[in-house]
């Protein structure tokens, strides 16, 4: 198996539930607030290592409890951590998530420690980068980190893996060459390319304005109308497993954690696809972020009750 270098977020989030998201000037009831282990980095490599992958991450907490928590959570399901710093001058990152009756959420995130993220740390611990084969990372840590992470990766042959969460408008051309698979969804995409992205003709026509700068695959993911693969060989659509959504929190996280893990198993990428779906089809089904990730063992139980 192939090793995974999870480079991103670490964040507490404090997850409030409400019947609908209020206007601007309105004050409503939540129901309850829970705080549950997150950040997009961490999701990631959370469910990487639930899943099997032989995974590490990158990234920074403050020297605080919360920090202590997201440490313990990752180890829990065999994260290497030792990339992850702690950082007395600043607290732990934090994200403030709103989960509707509807099952779709909003999410502000602060970033803490995740902002202090240096390329001088990276520098620090480069043998990390040196020693994986795929490099996942998001954009919840500084951009100059995120490109510089991946120019050392492109230089070193490894596949480089990016989330474009939160999106970033009008970024060079150079930014997107030597980019293994992209994984933006419909509103990312839109930002990223600045064009329309209504319908499956607009997905496709961005995705491939993406391919044609340099990047080699891009996964557009659709909520429930599931997704496609664009790249310069094939454009192909692959709908999403029906299931009753009750919250889509870490839906995204977990398809691309899967997806990475299924690569790295050597999978193409219909099945790698397959079983990253299969995950997250049960992700939305459940509460919370990592709370909701499920083992190798659930994924595989459930793909043999729908053969059977």
């Amino acid at each position: 198996m192939k090793k995974i270098l999870v480079l991103g977020s670490l964040n507490m989030d404090f997850v409030i539930r409400m019947k609908d998201k209020p206007e601007i000037g309105e004050t409503i009831l939540g129901r309850d607030v829970e705080l549950v282990p997150g950040g997009k980095g961490a999701n990631q490599a959370y469910a990487t290592g639930k899943l099997g992958g032989d995974v590490t991450m990158l990234g920074a907490v403050g020297d605080d409890d919360y920090g202590e928590k997201l440490i313990q959570n990752l180890q829990d399901v065999g994260v290497d951590t030792t990339g992850v710093q702690r950082l007395g001058i600043c607290s732990t990152g934090q994200a403030f998530v709103s989960v509707y009756d509807s099952g779709d959420n909003s999410i502000v995130v602060i970033p803490g420690a995740n902002g202090r993220i240096s390329k001088k740390m990276i520098e620090q611990n480069k043998r990390y980068i040196d020693e994986c084969d795929y490099i996942l990372m998001q954009m919840e840590i500084p951009l100059d980190v995120v490109k510089y992470v991946k120019e050392l990766g492109v230089k070193g042959g490894k596949k480089i893996i990016l989330d474009p969460a939160p999106a970033v408008p009008e970024l060079e051309d150079d930014f997107w060459k030597g980019i293994s698979l992209l994984k933006p969804n419909e509103t990312e995409l839109a930002v990223l390319t600045g064009q329309k992205v209504h319908g499956k003709e607009e997905v496709v026509k961005a995705a491939k304005s993406l391919v044609e700068k340099g990047v080699e695959t891009v996964v557009v993911t659709l909520g429930g109308d599931g997704c496609i693969l664009v790249n310069r060989d094939r454009v192909q659509c692959f709908p999403a497993n029906p299931v009753k959504c009750k919250d889509t929190t870490a839906a995204g996280d977990s398809f691309i954690g899967a997806l990475v893990v299924a690569l790295s198993e050597g999978k193409d990428y219909e099945n790698a696809i397959g079983f990253a779906q299969e995950v997250s089809s049960i992700v939305v089904t459940k509460r919370g972020a990592q709370t909701s990730i499920p083992t190798r063992v659930e994924v595989e139980e459930r793909r043999k009750e729908k053969v059977e």
